[in-house]
């Protein structure tokens, strides 16, 4: 049996720990996934549902599809997306002196993906992080800037303090 996960599936317009949030503990027992000990942390909009049962071959199958459609995607999603996808390749345990901390779409004029990045042995010292930004604009196809960046982090000399391995 995987281990019970404790998943939020909601909160309010501010962040948890201010105004509460709605949790669930997700288990898995044989065929079947469970949705049970739901919690309420101070979010008073909705009532807490009776425990959910799910036929885990069917549950699986879901979470697949939902997983694959990114239908909903806009332009900068995407390329957050990619991104991540990409770099997790590239800046792994064991591959490099840098870290990727974290991705972030910005819907901005023009729009834009932030990659925050630090080197490995570096201090958590503020401002010290590696800060890479991806306009995305009309012209060019997401996947060719997001390539374009990533081939440009992942072959950087690496004397030059931006640089990946």
């Amino acid at each position: 049996m995987d281990e019970p996960r404790r998943v939020e599936l909601s909160n309010n317009d501010c962040v948890t720990s201010c105004c509460g949030g709605i949790f669930v503990t997700i288990r898995r027992r044989g065929d079947r996934v469970l949705w049970t000990s739901w919690e309420n942390t101070d979010d008073n909009r909705d009532p807490l549902p009776a425990d959910l049962h799910f036929d885990a071959a069917q549950y699986d199958a879901e979470l697949a599809r939902a997983g694959s459609d990114v239908s909903w995607e806009g332009p900068v999603d995407t390329a957050a997306r990619l991104l991540a996808q990409e770099l997790a390749d590239h800046t792994g345990p064991e591959s490099g002196d840098h870290a990727v901390l974290c991705i972030t779409p910005e819907r901005t004029d023009p729009p834009r993906v932030t990659v925050r990045m630090r080197r490995r042995d570096a201090p958590r010292t503020p401002g010290e992080d590696l800060v890479h930004e991806l306009l995305l604009n009309d012209r060019e196809p997401v996947q060719e800037l997001v390539q374009r960046l990533v081939l440009r982090l992942t072959t950087q000399d690496h004397g030059d303090p931006s640089g990946l391995r």
